[in-house]
């Protein structure tokens, strides 16, 4: 199964819209986005989107035979991270039961990172990405097209996902995905 990739002219131009404006605005404050902050001092309480999506792995998602499954070898993610300036190697996360993801991490020239890029996790882990409130608006895509959130730029908002088979599943923030917004979960 593939990510569908069609646009409307609708969400074509909003995405294309978020994304210059997202561009231009980074650095621009350190505060994290002036609605998200607003927001939250008007005690806004952000929204929360859970997945109901069933887990599905990417067919050929890495190389070398390691497939996550736990054989002890690092994952190959075939160039999946190549313009991602803030993987530094899988984290290992396994017999949690809960990992938390920052949507909006400092990465690629702005707030346009997954924080940590990769996590290894045991069979049946959720994974919560949870939204800083920087770099604009960020949404977590499956590359298989097996979970994805809204389009959010709000500080606090969460997005969970549990994983239940075994595999690689890449991920990426939509309209920052060429940026080098991306992430992988390696589920053992």
């Amino acid at each position: 199964m593939t990510r569908d990739t069609t646009f409307t002219r609708r969400r074509f131009t909003a995405l294309t819209a978020t994304a210059a404006l997202s561009t231009a605005l980074a650095g621009c404050s350190g505060s994290g986005g002036d609605a998200a902050n607003a927001a939250a001092a008007d005690g806004d309480d952000a929204t929360t989107a859970e997945s109901t999506a069933e887990p599905t792995t990417e067919s050929g998602g890495t190389t070398g035979g390691d497939d996550g499954s736990g054989d002890g070898s690092a994952p190959q993610f075939d160039g999946w991270f190549d313009n991602v300036d803030n993987y530094d190697g899988v984290l290992d996360k396994t017999g949690s039961s809960t990992v938390t993801v920052t949507v909006g991490a400092q990465a690629n020239g702005g707030a346009f990172g997954f924080g940590p890029a990769a996590v290894r996790v045991s069979t049946g882990t959720t994974v919560v990405w949870e939204w800083n409130g920087k770099g604009g608006s960020h949404n977590v895509a499956a590359a298989d097209g097996g979970f994805e959130s809204e389009l959010v730029g709000d500080s606090g908002h969460t997005f969970e996902h549990t994983f239940e088979e075994a595999g690689t599943y890449r991920y990426a923030c939509t309209p920052h995905e060429t940026l080098g917004m991306k992430g992988a979960v390696v589920v053992e």
